[in-house]
């Protein structure tokens, strides 16, 4: 495949979120992706869908799932030829599937796992299953050629993106660093107006989007969001 390294969306289902985490009268309908990396080393899989909860989690969200196993077939693939995982973070809608993968190594920043295994934050049994593997980060790696993964906390506090080299540019699997495409851009633009000088005041915008503009984007995808963020200057 060389740097043609194709990526798959995959749709886990989606849950409802109350209005009173909108920030509006109404409650918000988000879809839940994970995303599927064919590479020369093998097949990444990046987030794995919603895990069962607790019944008050479940009355909150009213999440309904859509089977990780079902999605991978419908890519032709088996949980069995996923060789790398990993999770953006360890909320209960990002790792649900982690236990069917037992024995495959999970990346995941250190910070992220030991603030999920320290209670009150997610499922602890979405966490620590049978077979468990994780491969602790600390900070930005390239685990394989032309992979990396670049911190971008905020939601979280151990919050990580996927950055791919491809034969067209660089894609950005983005997760839950920001809610919506919409969101990515104008923190994209807010970075712009200070580059250019403008007078303050001017909205403050997270600090890694210093790094990630490093690899200059050509798209960025998001785990709840079915929207893409592509550049002005992009051709249709």
């Amino acid at each position: 495949m060389g740097m043609n390294r194709a990526v798959r969306r995959l749709d886990l289902g989606y849950f409802i979120r109350p209005a009173s985490e909108t920030g509006g009268p109404q409650p918000r309908v988000e879809p839940v992706l994970a995303y599927l990396v064919q590479h020369d080393h093998g097949l990444i899989l990046f987030d794995t869908g919603i895990g069962k909860a607790d019944p008050e989690t479940e009355a909150h969200y009213r999440p309904r799932r859509r089977a990780l196993q079902d999605a991978l077939s419908a890519a032709g693939v088996a949980l069995d030829d996923i060789s790398l995982v990993a999770n953006c973070h360890l909320h209960f809608d990002h790792c649900g599937g982690n236990p069917l993968l037992g024995g495959k190594p999970i990346l995941v920043q250190d910070v992220e796992l030991a603030t999920a295994r320290s209670g009150e934050y997610t499922i602890d049994a979405l966490i620590d299953f049978p077979a468990a593997r994780y491969e602790e980060l600390s900070g930005e790696a390239e685990i394989w050629p032309g992979v990396w993964v670049i911190p971008t906390p905020g939601h979280t506090v151990g919050h990580q993106s996927l950055v791919l080299r491809q034969g067209d540019g660089t894609l950005v699997l983005a997760g839950q660093a920001h809610d919506f495409a919409s969101r990515f851009a104008s923190d994209q633009l807010a970075r712009q107006a200070a580059l250019d000088d403008v007078e303050p005041p001017l909205p403050a915008y997270q600090h890694w989007l210093e790094r990630i503009a490093d690899f200059d984007p050509r798209r960025v995808l998001f785990a709840h969001d079915c929207s893409v963020w592509e550049p002005s200057q992009s051709t249709f």
